[in-house]
């Protein structure tokens, strides 16, 4: 392991500050959590963008929520081909061993992998088509979203509809999962679609009722 490196100096002396204050005032919940184990009410699948901080969003305390993130928060279909699935796995695992309540996708504004599905399915990115292109091949669940948004005209508007079409597509394959399909139909877990405006502070969740995203 030669290749590794010691902690970088700015990251030791945030933690030698986390540890000095949040975790020493708040030692006694944490010694509880490590010893009573996890026990969150949802689990969030949330992008890997640096500028979603779900935690702080809905001011979460540590041990309330099982956070998933991947590029453009999605959710791929049910493929139980004895292959290594990282999401899949925490859907299960927070369905059938945590017994979450709630599992919500978050997407959000200005999300990069989303314009790279666009930009690839426009033919603007070659480079993602490629078979060996890890992100290109991710961005492939999100093919059918772009489908139904491609007749959008104005480009801004096309990308914010794919941003939600990420979110609507996750929430369909979550339901391509049996042990997730037999809980929502149980009544004992609950699916939630939200997007968020980075800029604005704003959130949306999808209402089925109005087949759209409003606010909260």
């Amino acid at each position: 392991m030669d290749h590794a490196k010691p902690l970088p100096a700015f990251l030791s002396k945030r933690y030698q500050g986390w540890k000095a204050t949040t975790y020493d005032e708040n030692k006694a919940w944490y010694r509880k959590l490590a010893e009573e184990g996890q026990r969150p009410r949802a689990m969030v699948i949330s992008c890997c963008d640096s500028r979603v901080h779900v935690t702080s969003l809905f001011a979460a305390d540590p041990g309330e929520f099982f956070i998933h993130r991947n590029i453009a928060n999605l959710v791929p279909p049910y493929e139980p081909d004895g292959a290594q699935h990282g999401t899949s796995a925490a859907v299960e695992y927070a369905v059938n061993a945590l017994k979450v309540a709630h599992v919500i996708v978050l997407g959000h504004s200005k999300c990069g992998g989303v314009q790279g599905c666009q930009d690839m399915c426009e033919g603007k990115a070659p480079q993602l088509d490629e078979k060996t292109s890890f992100v290109g091949r991710w961005m492939d669940i999100l093919r059918p979203g772009y489908e139904r948004v491609k007749g959008i005209q104005d480009i801004g508007e096309r990308s914010h509809a794919l941003e939600q079409q990420a979110v609507l597509i996750s929430l369909e394959n979550l339901m391509s999962f049996p042990f997730v399909r037999d809980a929502v139909e149980a009544e004992t877990l609950a699916l939630h679609g939200l997007w968020t405006d980075i800029g604005e502070g704003s959130l949306q969740y999808f209402d089925p009722t109005r087949e759209g995203f409003v606010s909260v």
